[in-house]
């Protein structure tokens, strides 16, 4: 059994250190949230959302977008270490998968933690840090969407959000909310759209 992470630990071998600590075939979203111990919010939001970033990825953005909103709205509601249900921290991943999310996210996750730094930190802290819960709701919510691709871009939003409250970075933070907001704004631009569409279609 590898050491337990320390405070100084790279959030990217944070993540690897996880993946050697699953042990079995799976790991229920239970467990995963005891191993992150400190700064448990930011660690376990970038955990359940870097499965939604993989394009066209099925099963495991399902799994994950409930607990993730759920964590989000305790996020907006100020609480300060996150908890689940049983029923949603029962909810499993398999060991394999964590550790190919541990080496295919890896290298992305080193390129943000070199060029992130402590910056508009007052935006990873309460009580700003609520109006980023809301807008992780919203993200979450369009993760849940089941249409081909609607898990990418919030996922990748919500990525850039944890990174930035790990790295007390504010200006992560309002990228991935801004990345976040926009693509919220163009659903609901296309939805409007295309409702206006079959409405002309069918003469209303």
């Amino acid at each position: 059994m590898t050491a337990a992470p320390s405070e100084s630990m790279a959030i990217s071998d944070r993540l690897d250190h996880l993946a050697a600590e699953a042990q079995g075939q799976t790991a229920t979203l239970g467990w995963v949230l005891d191993q992150l111990h400190e700064r448990a919010f930011g660690l376990f939001l970038l955990v359940l959302a870097l499965p939604c970033c993989i394009p066209f990825l099925y099963g495991i953005p399902q799994i994950v977008s409930l607990p993730l909103m759920f964590v989000s709205v305790q996020m907006l509601l100020g609480r300060r270490v996150p908890w689940l249900p049983a029923r949603l921290a029962a909810r499993t991943v398999s060991s394999a998968d964590l550790h190919s999310l541990a080496r295919r996210a890896g290298p992305w996750l080193r390129r943000i933690e070199a060029v992130s730094r402590p910056r508009l930190s007052v935006l990873t802290r309460s009580p700003m840090d609520r109006l980023v819960g809301a807008a992780l709701v919203l993200f979450s919510a369009s993760i849940l969407v089941p249409l081909p691709g609607t898990n990418t871009v919030p996922g990748i939003a919500v990525v850039g959000v944890a990174m930035g409250l790990l790295q007390r970075d504010g200006i992560l933070v309002l990228l991935g909310v801004g990345l976040g907001t926009t693509w919220i704004a163009t659903l609901l631009i296309a939805g409007a759209t295309l409702v206006s569409l079959i409405k002309t279609w069918i003469g209303l």
